[in-house]
This record gives C-alpha cells, structure tokens and sequence, in this order.
C-alpha cells in the first residue's frame, strides 16, 4: 500500500501541469454540472394516473355497479402499459382510477382512455365533461372524463328510447 501511495506522489510531483490541468478541469465540470442541474422543491415521484368519475344520480350501487362501472372497466382492460385499474361504485357514482407505467406520458395516457371511452355502451342518455388539469404538468392525477346520466331524460315517456 505504501508503495502504490509513494508511486502517487512521486506521478504528480514529476508532472505537476498535468495534474494543475485535471484539477481545473475537475473543478470547471463541477461548477458546470451544479449550474445545469434542475432544481425542484417538490419533485414528481408519481406515476400517470387517470381517473373517471361517472353520476348517475338515484341508482344503487349494484345498478351503478352492472351499467357503468363494468362496461367501463371492460373497456378499460385493453388500455396499454397500465399497471393497476380500480374503480368503486357507490350511490349514483363511479370512480375508475388507471394507474399507468413509470415512463409513460400524460398525453399518451390520455389518448389511449379517450380512444377507448368513445366506445363504452353507457345507459341511454348521458353527456360528456372533459376535465382538464389545472397545472399544466399535473401528473399525479388527472381527472380526465365525467358523466353526468339524466335521469329525467331516461324516465320521461315524451323522449323515444
């Protein structure tokens, strides 16, 4: 060991520019790399999740559950690079929670449920609300879709069904 130690000294004594070079040179990537280094006080350690929030208000929950809840998860088992889909059913609402992959993006997470939304067979009248997040890089959730069904538009015998 003391050899390998003497051997060290004796390098950077007989080339004393070399090592005044790469010390300097050390020293400016240091300053350099703390410069360009992003700094966040809060860093998103999230992963993409969408969540879509159904009412259908005056139903059970077993009737939210078969006629809103299922068509959607159905729908939903296709997107790709989800890891987990959760949803639950209470009185007159449904919440369906997808939860995606480190490295996806929120606009293809987006795109992918939008996409597959379009296609869900949902009771027969019911209108669509786009939520769009409030900051810009929201990505620890995003409610992106909710229904509203209308009752009244469903039971009045004036409308063709």
């Amino acid at each position: 060991m003391n050899k390998f130690i003497s051997g060290i000294v004796t390098f950077s004594l007989k080339n004393r520019f070399f090592i005044f070079f790469m010390t300097i040179l050390i020293i400016v990537t240091g300053i350099w790399s703390y410069i360009k280094t992003p700094l966040e006080a809060f860093p998103d350690v999230t992963n993409t999740q969408i969540i879509i929030v159904t009412q259908w208000n005056g139903r059970s929950a077993e009737e939210v559950e078969r006629f809103v809840t299922v068509p959607i998860e159905v729908a939903m088992n296709s997107v790709q690079k989800k890891s987990t889909l959760r949803s639950i059913s209470m009185f007159g609402l449904s919440v369906t929670k997808i939860i995606f992959d480190d490295d996806v993006e929120d606009f293809f997470a987006r795109q992918q449920v939008n996409n597959l939304l379009r296609n869900v067979k949902l009771p027969q009248t019911w209108s669509r609300t786009y939520n769009r997040p409030t900051v810009p890089r929201a990505r620890s959730s995003a409610i992106l879709f909710r229904e509203k069904i209308n009752l009244r538009s469903i039971c009045s015998p004036n409308k063709p069904g």
